[in-house]
């Protein structure tokens, strides 16, 4: 093993800077705009990068190549549905965020159907917000828990608990510079990380190299016979039924990843929050295009990563969630493994941090300042920070309730977000693409589109990468048909 007290040490210093320039770079705060908004003045370029950290960082470092190590480069056709997805929002829903004064996603709602429509959708995004982000926690505490193994305290604890306190350490951490500095402390924190575990995976595939037989080329030789190098999988074995079940046929990827972009980058206040932050709505979706790009190229490096860690460990049979984590901790040199274990919880630390102001933003804009108008400003930065600080511990709770999990826990989150993105997606789609239906179409549309999601996916094989293409199709075709057969008279 060669990760040292050094190592430790490092960790420390860096999450210790890390905080110190969150909170500095943030400035005062005064209101909640500038607590949730960023005072809408960040650049766009920083949106941008800010935008591909939060969704991807720790899934993508702890788990995509875990990915690639278990199956092969199927999941990068996704990538490519991610990016015609942003484009779709860019030009088809971005515009109406931009239209008066808005302060999450569901404030346009709220102007198109009612506020009734608001506060329902906005209540669901927090409820799949809570539970996605819990998993991502639970990543996040993967590696941690793996060096507390290595010390006296796996003594006296068992494995549940290590990773409970691995939980709660990560959690109490990223609150205390979000706490102090809001959006604006975050998505500057969020470029800096961004860099650094891109460092972090090119410098592993440089460590590995020195590992591999004939080194990288050895090692991709090795890859490809090995079939880890497959991308596009145009089967349609099985009929109909075998094709609907395959998470990554080329089809299901690229309608299934479009939607899924069009719901996580359009109607989730995770991204939302960052795309107002610009202030225009041509900052916004330059910003939001330009992520689709970097998007693709990060898969492909974690991915091609995970390729020749099972190379290095001969297909041994290791949960895939722990392969990159592992690597780190026994086979890096000294000194770099801290620095990537660190910039791992760093960036995951942001990803969590996002979520808790999203959380926050949407509590505060949606259900507190419309029903006490009379806050000053003052006490409405006092709130919110309670409110986050809630946010915070109700992650930990979710993030422990996954911890007995097999799923590869990128699969998992996504899965739980498709449980209502579809919903969600589709009535976005009734109020920006037809004028015709109203709060009464609109609302029984969107429970619809849920319960036949709940159904498909505890009851049916249909793969994963279908469930938001399916929610939203369900749900808008509910809205027009009621649109046609229920009208005013």
């Amino acid at each position: 093993m060669n990760f040292t007290f050094i190592d430790i040490i490092i960790i420390i210093a860096y999450l210790g800077g890390i905080t110190w320039f969150g909170i500095k770079v943030a400035g005062k705060q005064v209101s909640t705009k500038d607590y949730f908004l960023g005072g809408q003045k960040i650049p766009w370029w920083v949106v941008c990068f800010s935008i591909v950290a939060t969704e991807t960082s720790s899934l993508t470092f702890i788990s995509i190549p875990g990915l690639a190590y278990l199956t092969n480069l199927n999941f990068l056709q996704i990538t490519l549905g991610y990016f015609l997805g942003r484009v779709v929002v860019a030009w088809v829903i971005l515009p109406s965020y931009f239209k008066g004064e808005l302060g999450t996603a569901y404030t346009f709602l709220a102007n198109r159907f009612g506020i009734p429509m608001k506060n329902l959708a906005s209540g669901v995004f927090m409820l799949t917000r809570l539970a996605a982000d819990g998993v991502r926690l639970f990543a996040t505490a993967i590696p941690l828990a793996l060096i507390l193994k290595q010390t006296f305290i796996a003594e006296s604890l068992t494995n549940e608990w290590i990773y409970i306190i691995s939980i709660i350490l990560i959690a109490l951490v990223t609150y205390s510079y979000t706490f102090a500095g809001g959006l604006k402390s975050v998505v500057w924190m969020e470029v800096v990380q961004l860099f650094i575990y891109f460092i972090g995976a090119i410098a592993a595939i440089i460590v590995v190299n020195r590992y591999l037989s004939g080194g990288i080329g050895g090692g991709m030789a090795e890859a490809f016979k090995a079939g880890k190098y497959e991308v596009f999988n145009f089967s349609v074995d099985g009929g109909f039924k075998g094709f609907i079940s395959t998470p990554y046929t080329f089809i299901a990827s690229i309608l299934g990843g479009a939607f899924l972009s069009m719901a996580s980058h359009g109607i989730d206040q995770l991204v939302i929050q960052r795309l107002l932050a610009t202030g225009t709505l041509k900052a916004s979706r330059k910003a939001l295009v330009i992520t689709g790009g970097i998007i693709i190229f990060q898969f492909a490096l974690f991915l091609f990563l995970g390729s020749l860690l099972f190379v290095f460990y001969g297909g041994a049979d290791i949960k895939p969630d722990e392969v990159f984590p592992r690597f780190i901790i026994e086979e890096m040199p000294t000194g770099l493994s801290g620095l990537i274990i660190a910039a791992l919880f760093a960036a995951a630390m942001s990803t969590l941090s996002s979520s808790i102001t999203a959380l926050g933003s949407t509590t505060m804009y949606d259900y507190v300042v419309p029903y006490y108008k009379r806050l000053n400003k003052a006490n409405e930065i006092i709130i919110s920070r309670l409110i986050t600080g809630i946010w915070c511990f109700l992650l930990i709770g979710s993030a422990i309730l996954f911890m007995q999990s097999s799923q590869v826990v990128v699969e998992l989150a996504l899965s739980i977000a498709s449980f209502t993105y579809g919903g969600l997606l589709g009535t976005f789609f009734l109020g920006v693409l037809f004028r015709k239906p109203q709060i009464k179409h609109a609302t029984p549309a969107f429970m619809t589109g849920i319960i036949v999601m709940i159904y498909i996916i505890l009851f049916t094989s249909v793969a994963w990468t279908w469930y938001t293409l399916i929610g939203t199709m369900v749900t808008v075709i509910t809205g027009l048909l009621l649109t046609k057969t229920w009208r005013t008279r």
